[in-house]
Formats: C-alpha cells, structure tokens, sequence
C-alpha cells in the first residue's frame, strides 16, 4: 500500500514538474519579447551593465555600455554617467559635453552641476567653474560646501571675490578655523595687513589658550612687519612655558629681524643648552649669526660665543672650521691655523665646509680670506669644481688675472655647462689679452642662455678688442634690445662709438643712463669726458675726466685723456706732463712714447 502510494506521488511529480517547465519557457520568451520591443527595458540594462562596469573601475566598458544605453533613452542620468566616465579618464572635452546635456535634460539636478563644476576647474577654466557653482548657490543657498569650492576657485584670479564668499560662508557656518586662516591669507595677499590681522584675531578669539594658533600669528606678524606685537605674544608664551624652545626661537628671529642680535643670541645660549636639540641645528644656528658677521664684524664676538657654547658639548669638525673662520676673520692666524689642523685631520674628505666658508666670504666681498681659505682647500681638493671656481674667482677680484687663470680654466674643464665658470674664464682670457679664446668661451656660454645680457657685453667688448667692430655693434645692439637700461652695457658701446667718432650724440645719451645707475663710477665719467672731447666740447670734457681721476684714481687711459683735452686747450706743458705720467703706468704704449717725444697729439 504504501508503494502504491508513493507510486502516485512520483507521477503526479512528474505531471507538475513538466507542466512548470513548460510555464517557464512561455515565460521567459514573453519577457524576452518584452525586452526586445522595450526600449526603456534595454536602456536599463546596458545601463545597469555601465554601472558595474564603472563600479569595477573599468570605465571603457561603461562608456561603451551607456552609450548603447543612449540609443534607447535620452535621460538627463545616462547623460551624467557617461560625463563621469569620461571625466574618470581624463577625457575633459567628452564629459563636458555629456555634463552639458545632462544639465540641459534636467536643469534642477545639483549632482550634475557639481560634476560640470569640477570638469571645468580640471581644464583651468575658472570664470566657467565660477558660473555654475554661482548658479548652484542660487538655487541651494545652504550647502556649504559650493561656497568653499567657489572661494577656492576665485582665491588665484579673483582674491577679493575670495574674501566675500568666505564671509558668506562665516555668516552661514559661523566663525571657523580654516576658514578664517584663508581669508587671513588672502587678505595677506592683497597687502591688507591690519584686515589679515584682525582675522586672525577673531580666530584667537575662539581658542585664547591655543599656543599652536599664537605662534601661528607670531609668524604673520614677523611677516608682515608687526615686530611688536609679535615680540609680546612670543614672551606672553614664554611667561607660561619658559621652556619652549620653539618659542625661544621665534623670539630670537624676531630680534634679528629688528637687529638686536645680542639679544637675540642669549636666547640661542638657552635653546644651544638643551641637550635634546640635535647639533645640526645648533651649527645652522651659528652659521646664520658667522654669515651676518662677514657683513657686520659686530656680529662677531656673539657668533664667536655660540660656537664656543656648542664647540664645549662636541668634537665635531664643523665646529672647527667655523671657529677657524672666526679667528681668520680677526687676524688670529696662529689659532685659526689650529682649528684648520683639526678640520684637515679630521674631515680632509669633506669638501662642502670648505666651500661653504669659502663662498661666503666671497659672497660678501672679502676676497682675501676667500683666497687664503680656498687656496687651502685647493691643496685638498685639487680636482673639485667649487673649490677652484671660488679660488679662481677670488684671485680674479683681487686683479690676479694671471693667478687665477689656471682654476678657472680647471673649473671649466670640470663643468663645461657652467655659467658662472665660462663667463668668469673668458673675462680672465680679456684681462689677459687672449680674446680670440675668450670669445670662444663667452659663445660656449651663449649656447647655454642666449639672451644673458652680462654675456653679451662681455662679447661685445672681446670683438672690440679685436676690432671686429661690426660683430661687436651686433651684440652690443642685441644686449639693449634685450636690456636697453644696462649700464655697462651702454658705457662700453658709448666708449667704443667715441673712440670711433661715431654716433656721438648717442652715445652722450648712452653714458647718461650709465650715470644715472652709478654717478661716481670712474669709467663711465672717463667714458662722458671722452665724448665731449670727440665733440670738441673740451671744457665740459676736461671736468669729467678730472672727476673720473678723482673717483677711481690715476691711471693710464685716463691721464693720456687729460693730457690730450689740455693739449686742444693750448695747455701744452700740462698736457706732457699727463702723458709723462701715463707712460710710467703703461711703459710699452707706442702712441703715449710717441706723444712724450714729439710734444704733440
């Protein structure tokens, strides 16, 4: 019985099963049909197909299936996916396209002048970012974040604009720290100090106890000028925590800032103390203070302390260069002596200290510790480019022409593709008589900056040397294209159009605006005299000639120019006298022997 029954069921099952799967087929070729005549239906799908595409960050695939999607549908969402696609893989002009049909298909969607906004602020057209997020503001006035995005915009091009939609944003959000810091800025910017200020103090104003926020204005305060109120904060800070070293060294620039370095170096003494500051920052300390005193020798009895302070903590070779330096600086061979024993002993593979002392002392002129200091160094490093660049340099300065000329033409050798070294060889090569070398150089160098107007006087003047005269005028005429107020530049070419009686007038004109950038300078003086004497203007030449003598001294050109004024003005004896005076300084010049002997020009 029980078979029989179980017999039924499984038939019955049979029967049900078959009918449902018939069912099923019927179905599914209903809703296939369905989907084959629903255009809506297919839109859908390919769109569902581009959002997991796009989800999956495959989003060639979802452009692929959105634009399927479009031949069936033309809604404002397609259209906005397809513009965050493109936009996805930079292709800004696409998505552009497709966000400006998005919007047009449903202007009241926010989401999709969002994205318009960002296409546009992507490409850097920010008058168009600034359209749309005006026109989103408009039409939801509480959404915060299109009042940030829109002063960010503006911040570059429209910093004002900046200021009144951060104060919008204020007005909405209260006062907040970030923002309020930008406007500080932009107020900064704009060069509005006491605005720039006052923001900033509306923000102390929210957190009075902040000290991070109090030496944040500290800083604005020492950039804008505000020494003293930026002094007051930074003791207010130091009355409650004596032992803020950062604090300690806001206070000691602001006292730079002002002058005060003694002042300024009792709070380096306390901060040099601490055992926790590393020695690299102790040594930068001192190195600030040894670069003032190259300038400034009553810098120096405090950089002298310092590293003294940091020199009883360490043996570091640093410090013993510097207090080498120091005691250089005051004549003090035998200790400096000692102290460049210890740095040789100790860091004879380390070129940078010497290059750095070196290059400070010729940054700030003293030419003869740079020559002494690197003329040391050299014996170290005789195959390093800064160390015979600084020595050439400075033996250059001190009117060592043939000195230097070996280092500078090492250097050179050792970087062909430096500026500085091509220039100052090829000057070297001129003072030496080797123009057709030293233009050679100065072409080398032009290869390198072109429009360097140093480098074409420096041309212009070789070429002269060597009479090329038309090559010169070249140069010379492109060096004032380029830089028509360039007082040497307009010296040179003067002198050279005078030695040749041309251009007179002009050339009058050209050694004014020399003048005019240095009044006392003896060689465009000279340069002025000369051309009135060309002009036959000999009174107002003589006056300018003996003003260039007075200026820079006697030598030879310009005795033989007076001479030759007081010559065409019948002083004849005075005018042998000069020239007499002249050939002591130029003993080998055929045309003063010539004039000495004959009496006459």
């Amino acid at each position: 019985m029980k078979y029989y029954l179980f017999t039924v069921f499984v038939g019955l099952l049979l029967i049900s099963c078959s009918q449902t799967e018939e069912v099923v087929k019927a179905t599914n070729q209903t809703t296939r049909s369905n989907r084959e005549n629903n255009p809506q239906q297919k839109a859908l799908d390919h769109f569902l197909n581009g959002s997991v595409a796009e989800q999956e960050g495959n989003y060639n695939n979802a452009i692929s299936e959105y634009l399927t999607a479009l031949k069936y549908d033309t809604s404002g969402g397609i259209y906005y996916s397809l513009a965050k696609s493109y936009f996805a893989i930079n292709k800004l002009s696409n998505a552009l396209q497709y966000s400006r049909l998005s919007v047009k298909a449903e202007p009241n969607q926010l989401e999709y002048y969002n994205l318009m906004s960002d296409i546009f602020i992507v490409a850097h057209e920010n008058d168009s970012a600034a359209v749309v997020l005006e026109k989103m503001i408009s039409m939801d006035s509480t959404e915060v974040n299109y009042y940030y995005k829109l002063a960010r915009v503006y911040e570059n091009s429209k910093p004002s604009e900046a200021i009144r939609i951060y104060e919008e944003l204020i007005k909405i959000i209260g006062p907040e720290w970030n923002v309020l810091i930008r406007v500080a800025e932009l107020y900064e910017k704009l060069g509005s100090k006491d605005e720039a200020a006052r923001s900033l103090e509306k923000l102390l104003a929210l957190d009075p106890s902040n000290v991070a926020l109090q030496k944040l204005i500290i800083d604005f305060y020492q950039r804008t000028g505000k020494y003293d109120k930026a002094l007051t904060m930074v003791n207010n800070i130091l009355e409650l925590f004596p032992d803020d070293l950062e604090a300690r060294e806001k206070k000691a620039l602001i006292l730079i800032r002002e002058g005060k370095w003694q002042e300024a170096s009792e709070q380096y003494q306390f901060i040099l103390k601490d055992d926790s500051i590393p020695l690299e920052s102790k040594i930068d300390i001192g190195a600030s203070f040894f670069a003032k005193s190259i300038t400034d020798s009553t810098i120096l009895p405090f950089t002298k302390n310092i590293f003294k302070t940091i020199n009883a903590d360490t043996t570091d070779w640093q410090v013993k260069l510097y207090l080498g330096a120091i005691a250089l600086t005051e004549g003090d061979d035998s200790t400096a002596n000692k102290n460049f024993e210890f740095v040789t002993e100790n860091a004879r593979y380390n070129s940078q200290a010497w290059i750095r002392i070196g290059g400070l002392y010729f940054d700030n002129r003293k030419y003869d510790e740079a020559e002494k200091f690197m003329g040391e160094a050299v014996e170290l490093f005789p195959d390093d480019f800064a160390v015979n660049l600084i020595l050439g340099l400075s033996l250059a300065q001190n009117g060592k022409a043939g000195d230097s000329e070996p280092y500078l033409s090492k250097a050179v050798q050792l970087n062909r593709n430096d500026l500085t070294a091509l220039s100052a060889y090829a000057f070297t090569l001129s003072q030496l008589g080797r123009d057709e070398e030293a233009v050679e150089y100065l072409k080398n160098a032009l290869r390198l900056k072109p429009d360097d107007v140093n480098l074409l006087g420096q041309l212009g003047l070789s070429y002269n040397n060597l009479q090329m005269m038309a090559e010169s005028d070249s140069v010379y005429e492109k060096a004032l294209t380029i830089e028509p107020e360039n007082a040497l530049v307009n010296n040179n070419y003067a002198y050279s159009l005078s030695e040749r009686g041309l251009q007179l007038e002009r050339a009058l004109k050209m050694v004014n605006i020399a003048l005019e950038n240095d009044s006392l300078n003896s060689s465009y003086l000279d340069t002025k005299g000369w051309i009135y004497f060309k002009l036959k203007d000999y009174k107002p030449a003589q006056k300018y000639i003996e003003e260039a003598i007075k200026a820079g001294g006697e030598n030879a050109v310009m005795l033989e120019h007076l001479g030759d004024i007081l010559y065409m003005n019948g002083d004849k004896s005075e005018a042998v006298e000069n020239w007499k005076k002249a050939l002591k300084l130029d003993e080998k010049n055929e045309t003063l022997i010539r004039k000495v002997e004959a009496g006459v020009i």
